[in-house]
């Protein structure tokens, strides 16, 4: 998009055009280079506007960095199957798609974050800009919850913990893949029968 066209984007359609191009902009540089050597003037140039017209609209690059990362992670989302909700099929089969769901968002979105470890202002601002049931890890821990209380999990079931366990599995999973540059579209972090064997190391703790 050229200078002029960027100009027509904020007049015609006011200030958070602009500034929600700059974020999309920000995001598709995300998803096909990464995070790391990502600056304000490679932003500034792909999205076709001069450097300083950023901080007309976000206070510094670390809160454009911030909401084009909460971007990119939506955008992932959006292309991932559906969570089973409490109560339809099986326990077991609910937790395999919770856990495939879990692997494959963070094969994809992981990467981003580990080229911003050197940067916990963003890290932090992204943080903020959750809200309360929003990511993958407290849909999981809402599900749990559900479940106990419909009476599919024992009634003491320490389900927090168990989340924590298959949360930790996936963070590991696709960090050992990162850390060895195996970080892929068709890399698989963990086989069928390894997500099997968690869900069964889960529920002999929490079932009935």
């Amino acid at each position: 998009m050229s200078p002029r066209r960027a100009a027509v984007l904020r007049d015609g359609g006011g200030e958070q055009s602009l500034r929600a191009h700059l974020i999309a902009t920000a995001e598709r540089m995300i998803s096909e280079h990464g995070t790391i050597g990502l600056t304000v003037r490679g932003i500034a140039r792909e999205a076709g506007v001069a450097d300083g017209v950023l901080y007309n609209h976000f206070a510094d690059k670390e809160e454009l960095l911030a909401h084009a990362l909460r971007a990119r992670v939506r955008a992932v989302e959006r292309g991932l199957s559906g969570l089973p909700e409490p109560g339809g099929g099986t326990v077991e089969g609910n937790l395999r798609a919770y856990i495939t769901h879990g692997l494959d968002l963070h094969r994809a979105v992981l990467p981003a974050f580990a080229g911003l470890l050197a940067q916990p202002q963003v890290l932090a601002r992204f943080a903020d800009l959750g809200g309360p049931g929003e990511n993958w890890r407290d849909q999981l821990i809402g599900y749990l919850r559900a479940e106990r209380e419909l009476g599919r999990l024992a009634p003491e079931a320490p389900v927090d913990a168990a989340a924590r366990m298959i949360v930790g599995v996936c963070h590991e999973a696709v960090l050992s893949l990162l850390f060895h540059g195996a970080v892929t579209p068709d890399a698989v972090p963990v086989a069928p029968d390894e997500v099997d064997a968690l869900v069964a190391a889960v529920l002999d703790g929490v079932g009935r």
